[in-house]
């Protein structure tokens, strides 16, 4: 009878959090879309989302806030899935999205756009140089990988993806010496995280690499729980061992790959919303994978609030405030798990 009723009661505190985490994530975009270098009131907002208002705050509305707040939301859903697979694949709490060199690639990607600029007219935009990047170094890291064994092992992930991010680095700064300065300033702006030049075709690829994403690691989710336990465990449960982690590697670098290219180097998200959620939800991938999303993209929409509010009208850089916010807040979750 006790057991049930703890049973219950921790069914209906998961709930409770669940309703105030919906309730926030519908308050952090209408915050997104209300604040501004121009403020805007709630019926305001509302008048523009269903096209009732003027057309400047039509405009301010549809083609710069809600383009932006969605960026946002995706963003930091994919930060939180990709975080939460990696900690799942390498059984490392530490684990993040950045971890295997996917935000190194990137960064080299996207300076070696506007580097280049300078020289030559360079026919594609620094996302599409960021994305390119990226999924050079998650080629990389599996090249490294396969060359020291068949299988995929989490350590040697771990060291391929130091050592990529490194080399990435390294180039980063041999282009940066090369760099004039308004290079120089454009390239350190990117690295340090801005949701400024969303649009709606951003917005687009985001969704179309988020959503099957999403879908697929949801499929993984009883061997991700199985996987988290240990890979001698997971294959006497039935699982797929290797293939489970490649799908989830590839999936888990696609969505950090994404994000980096669409906002820059955003940190902590991966890392400190996995820790949040299990705290609150338990472990189960069931139901980690959607909350964490939904807390991935709270999280990001209201950072992303801070950063253009409070030195305004100057917009701090998105990656700045995440971390400025994220070290504490990962602080009080491990005084709080380890208490």
């Amino acid at each position: 009878m006790t057991t049930s009723a703890t049973a219950g009661d921790r069914t209906a505190w998961r709930a409770g959090w669940g309703i105030a985490l919906a309730v926030a994530f519908v308050l952090a975009v209408v915050a997104s879309i209300a604040f501004g270098s121009v403020p805007l009131g709630l019926r305001a907002v509302l008048g523009g989302l269903i096209g009732h208002s003027d057309p400047v705050t039509r405009t301010i509305v549809h083609d710069l806030r809600l383009p932006r707040a969605m960026a946002a939301a995706l963003v930091g859903a994919a930060l939180a899935l990709s975080g939460t697979t990696f900690q799942a694949l390498l059984r490392n709490p530490l684990a993040e999205p950045y971890v295997l060199g996917v935000s190194g690639g990137a960064a080299l990607g996207a300076v070696g756009s506007i580097t280049l600029a300078q020289f030559i007219p360079v026919p594609w935009p620094v996302p599409v140089g960021a994305a390119v990047g990226s999924c050079v170094a998650i080629a990389l890291v599996v090249r490294v990988a396969l060359g020291v064994g068949p299988t995929l092992d989490p350590r040697i992930l771990l060291l391929a993806g130091v050592i990529v991010g490194a080399f990435a680095n390294a180039g980063i700064f041999l282009l940066l010496s090369m760099a004039d300065v308004a290079a120089f300033r454009s390239a350190t702006i990117w690295m340090m995280g801005s949701l400024s030049g969303s649009n709606w075709s951003g917005v687009t690829l985001l969704a179309v690499v988020l959503v099957p994403s999403f879908i697929a690691l949801l499929a993984l989710a009883r061997p991700l729980n199985a996987l988290a336990i240990g890979e001698e465990t997971a294959s006497y449960l039935g699982v797929s061992v290797e293939r489970t982690k490649w799908i989830a590697y590839i999936v888990a670098s696609l969505l950090a790959a994404a994000a980096v290219a669409a906002a820059g180097i955003v940190g902590f998200v991966g890392l400190i919303v996995p820790h949040a959620v299990r705290l609150v939800w338990g472990s189960n991938h069931r139901t980690l994978l959607p909350v964490a999303a939904i807390l991935g993209a709270t999280f990001v929409l209201l950072t992303d609030v801070a950063a253009r509010t409070i030195a305004a009208p100057t917009e701090l850089p998105l990656g700045a405030v995440t971390a400025v916010i994220g070290v504490p807040v990962f602080v009080a979750l491990l005084r709080r798990r380890g208490s």
